[in-house]
């Protein structure tokens, strides 16, 4: 019925068709938040089955993120205010960052274990990098709460789906030089 490997589209769009649907939903009906937050949720939950059919463990992220969207975005449906959905980045990045700092308490950075895969760094580098990722998310989650709370909610909605996304890439572009200086394995020259 369906193949014995997942397609590889998959991955990506677990992460970025439920955010462009979001997006679309908003701007094709008529600006309406709350229509855009069915339809976020609706994509959400289709691809969340998608990761289960092909028995793809969604990653830790994803599971945190798509809990809130369920939670926040049935509140906003519910009670009929957006302003659920609207603190649901805040949520979101204010619990990434309590997860940052727990870990560094524990001197198990989490971001090791969520990118060790992708980057290899050593233990020291990885305290530094979450501890960097920790005030950068709390940065952000009280960055959104000042957005959302001042302006339209199509700024917001721009801010949130682009802003943020700029603002991330530049705060990760910004850690090349501790990527450098902390890469696993490599002699340095001190």
């Amino acid at each position: 019925m369906f193949p014995a490997s997942p397609p590889k589209w998959l991955r990506p769009a677990s992460e970025y068709v439920p955010l462009a649907i979001f997006f679309a939903a908003f701007y094709t009906g008529g600006k309406d938040l709350i229509t855009a937050t069915a339809a976020f949720m609706i994509a959400v939950l289709i691809l969340t089955g998608a990761l289960l059919i092909w028995r793809q463990r969604p990653p830790t992220m994803f599971i945190v993120t798509t809990a809130i969207v369920l939670i926040f975005g049935a509140l906003t449906l519910w009670f009929d205010d957006e302003r659920f959905i609207k603190m649901k980045p805040t949520i979101v990045q204010g619990l990434f960052a309590i997860g940052l700092i727990t870990g560094l308490l524990l001197k198990k950075p989490l971001l090791k274990s969520l990118l060790g895969s992708a980057w290899s760094l050593e233990d020291r580098g990885w305290q530094i990098l979450s501890s960097r990722y920790a005030v950068f998310f709390i940065f952000m989650a009280a960055l959104n709460e000042i957005v959302w709370r001042n302006v339209s909610t199509e700024l917001w909605l721009n801010f949130k789906i682009f802003g943020i996304l700029i603002l991330t890439f530049l705060f990760t572009a910004c850690q090349i030089p501790l990527f450098s200086r902390y890469k696993a394995g490599e002699e340095k020259n001190n």
